[in-house]
């Protein structure tokens, strides 16, 4: 089981990395797209990464991202969520 620090740290990623990519997770689940229970198990996902470190420095960087990187576990996920004028 990971560590209430270690699940806050992922949860952070996963809501950046969304936000980077031009998903709205609270809009997502609000509008009926994503459950929360799905927002949960992404940051389940995403606390087995390899390379939480990577990640944190790309959200460090004020640009927007066209994509997640090829290593990030929640990129079907996001993929459907990008709102169409993103694409």
């Amino acid at each position: 089981m990971h560590s209430r620090e270690t699940l806050r740290r992922h949860a952070r990623l996963v809501d950046n990395m969304a936000t980077r990519i031009g998903v709205d997770l609270e809009a997502a689940a609000l509008g009926g797209e994503i459950s929360i229970d799905q927002i949960s198990d992404s940051v389940l996902r995403c606390s087995g990464c390899p390379n939480p470190d990577h990640c944190e420095s790309l959200m460090e960087r004020s640009e927007a991202l066209e994509k997640t990187p090829e290593y990030c576990r929640n990129s079907l996920l996001f993929a459907k969520l990008i709102p169409e004028a993103n694409k």
